[in-house]
């Protein structure tokens, strides 16, 4: 068992693409691990999809000092995306210390502003990682004074404001302590994390006591249980027992195995200390925030609140015709069962079930969050329908309130005036103009309702040449209605079947199409977006008659626009309130909510009345 001064337990937190992944590579490379591939950390199928971060990870390396002394640093790798933000929150009460990394070019984001907000907030003191300084663009002694002054502006202490700068390129594997110094290796962070970031302050004679901050499940073990011993010793077949965080013993039972990260490995242990991370099973129904710990312990462990859910969908079973033909999980207690158990481990994510017991109501961070969770249950063979994104307002002192979100923007010069009309419109409010040559810099505060749906368009309004960031900022009042900005629908009617080339090349003029010739249809899909405002009812299955009358002239061949293709997080943007999102294992179709065009149109005008 390692003693405890030399134990070091750091989180790698950033904004989105800043480095913390390539970074961490690096750390394991040149501890002496074998990694085979790059951004080994991102081990889910969808992380490597994406080439993002979606769940907070925990390895460790050792470490020699000069004066041979081995030390124990356990790293743990978090996400960028503001979506995902409860999954740094939680983490860091694992921690001692934190390494914010920062993009030397980009320098201070909005999800650097929020993890360094919670990392302050907790008394850690963190140490600064300048990275892809070796770039052209990068502009080091500017983005120093930057964080500076976020230091200041959220309140920093005298002691946190004193942080040490390491100047790094993740990608070419080196950390330096000047920019004049050689760039040889890692060992400068590695050195700079033993010398600044404590050793935990635990007692070891106390009794076993351990939070629990994230789950795994293993077919063999069962569940897993990953948290920090913040006091006394473990060993296998000793009694623990599970509280939760009001204090109730939920379950009894025995340490069957302890497992400790070396690398990329989890290395099962006999006995583990207080000041490690370890990973415990023996005990079926903890939940996160749970704390596990000898039987004699009557206290939990405090656990910190996360902020709130910012929006929700609703999801409830599939009942479009092809329902049950594509997936295998179909009916609303699989659907129940599956988001219970996602609301189990990711504490950000809320799950309320309707009176009917037919559609759940999930509360999250935002829509890539929620469509993270849309894509791993439909690999997982489920078939449901979810509705557009909603905000969750606040209603206090009689005052409705409403999420609001700081937006950072960074786009070409030229773009500025039609990004700053747009979202005006969506009731932002720019707080801040920088121009840095032929780029700019805009702050906004924005409701999170003008937010949603806007990416898309955001890109078309920069031809793909811009960023957009926003992260959680407050509850304010409500600032009234927004303006419609999506055209109508063109929308399915006739039979179900397949569409035609020689229907759709009628339908092609009035609007833009997002099916193509042999496509699965049905009345009341949604297979494009009409030109004009309102809704328009089209036959996408209609073929062209056959007689048997003979023509000089011979057909002409039908040539099509190619259709619209949206992923995902798209199509949750794009979606209308009167529609859902049918989604199957290997389809994606927009439809409305109510199939049948005469109830339609009778739905509509009771509205309107």
């Amino acid at each position: 068992m390692m003693p405890v001064e030399n134990i070091r337990n750091i989180a790698i937190i950033a904004h989105v693409d800043h480095g913390k992944t390539s970074l961490v590579d690096k750390l394991l490379a040149q501890s002496g691990e074998a990694l085979g591939s790059t951004r080994v950390m991102d081990s889910n199928t969808l992380e490597k999809e994406r080439g993002i971060t979606i769940l907070s990870k925990v390895t460790s390396v050792a470490y020699n000092t000069a004066d041979n002394k081995t030390m124990k640093i356990n790293i743990v790798d978090t996400p960028g995306h503001a979506d995902f933000g409860g999954e740094v929150e939680r983490i860091l009460s694992m921690v001692d210390g934190v390494a914010l990394i920062v993009d030397a070019s980009e320098g201070p984001m909005t999800q650097t502003k929020f993890v360094l907000n919670k990392a302050l907030g907790l008394g850690l003191r963190p140490l600064v990682v300048l990275n892809k300084v070796d770039r052209p663009t990068s502009r080091v002694d500017e983005v120093d004074g930057l964080l500076l002054d976020l230091f200041g502006s959220l309140g920093a202490s005298d002691e946190q404001m004193d942080y040490p700068i390491v100047y790094a390129s993740a990608k070419e594997g080196w950390a330096t302590r000047g920019m004049d110094e050689p760039r040889e290796n890692m060992k400068p962070l590695f050195d700079l994390i033993i010398d600044h970031v404590p050793f935990p302050k635990v007692d070891r004679t106390a009794p076993f006591q351990m939070l629990v901050t994230q789950i795994d499940s293993n077919p063999y073990l069962g569940k897993c249980f990953l948290g920090k011993v913040k006091g006394g010793v473990l060993k296998i077949g000793d009694k623990m027992q599970a509280l939760n965080p009001e204090g109730k013993m939920t379950e009894t039972g025995r340490v069957t195995k302890i497992f400790v990260r070396r690398g990329l490995e989890m290395i099962p242990v006999t006995e583990a200390g207080a000041g490690d991370i370890v990973t415990v099973t023996g005990i079926a129904n903890a939940t996160v925030n749970s704390t596990l710990c000898d039987p004699s312990v009557t206290e939990p462990l405090p656990s910190d609140p996360i902020d709130p859910p910012t929006i929700a969908m609703k999801f409830s079973v599939n009942d479009s015709p092809y329902a049950g033909e594509e997936g295998k999980n179909l009916t609303s207690n699989m659907i129940r069962d599956r988001l219970m158990k996602e609301a189990e481990t990711n504490v950000a994510l809320q799950v309320i079930e309707s009176d009917t017991k037919e559609a759940f109501e999930v509360r999250g961070r935002g829509e890539l969050q929620l469509g993270v969770l849309i894509e791993t249950m439909r690999r997982e063979g489920f078939e449901l329908s979810v509705s557009p994104p909603r905000v969750v307002f606040k209603e206090e002192k009689g005052q409705r309130l409403e999420p609001v979100e700081e937006v950072t923007i960074d786009v070409g010069n030229q773009y500025t005036g039609t990004i700053i009309e747009k979202l005006s419109k969506r009731k932002a409010e720019l707080k801040s103009f920088d121009e840095n040559g032929d780029k700019t810099r805009l702050v906004f505060e924005c409701p999170t309702r003008g937010l949603l749906g806007y990416s898309a368009e955001f890109k078309n309004d920069t031809s793909g040449d811009g960023t957009l960031n926003h992260t959680f900022l407050e509850y304010a009042a409500f600032k009234g209605g927004l303006e419609r900005t999506r055209k109508g629908s063109l929308v399915a009617m006739g039979s179900v079947g397949q569409a035609t080339a020689y229907a759709l090349n009628l339908i092609e003029p009035r609007g833009k199409l997002f099916v193509r010739p042999g496509d699965k249809v049905y009345a009341g899909m949604v297979i494009g977006e009409s030109s004009r405002t309102g809704d328009l009812e089209v036959n996408p299955t209609r073929a062209k008659q056959v007689t048997n009358i003979r023509t000089v002239a011979k057909d002409d061949a039908i040539v099509l626009r190619p259709p619209v293709e949206m992923s995902l997080e798209s199509m949750i943007s794009y979606i209308a309130g009167d529609e859902v999102l049918e989604i199957t294992q290997s389809s994606l179709r927009i439809r409305k909510r109510e199939l049948d065009a005469t109830k339609r149109r009778q739905n509509l005008k009771h509205n309107r009345e």
